[in-house]
């Protein structure tokens, strides 16, 4: 499969996946909204809780391409150290 096409569909489901969760976010909204009385407020709670898990889910799905993982960023690697014996008996 060509690359490009690896990265458009990737690309495509991000799309999805932040639509997905801030329509789920409106629909939500508006289902506790008739239930509460308060339409306005929770569609905008919503709005903004399907928002921050859409853009939070992206931040986690985009690590691997900014650090080249799957595990997202890691630490810097020590440098290579001999064994030594810390218990005091004068071995190293």
């Amino acid at each position: 499969m060509p690359q490009w096409l690896i990265v458009a569909l990737r690309l495509t489901g991000l799309g999805w996946y932040v639509a997905a969760c801030i329509v789920i976010g409106i629909v939500g909204g508006v289902w506790l909204g008739k239930l509460t009385g308060q339409v306005a407020l929770m569609v905008l709670a919503g709005t903004v809780l399907g928002s921050v898990v859409a853009f939070y889910g992206v931040y986690r799905m985009v690590l691997p391409a900014i650090y080249g993982s799957r595990r997202g960023p890691q630490p810097p690697s020590s440098p290579a150290r001999r064994d030594t014996d810390h218990g005091g008996n004068g071995k190293s």
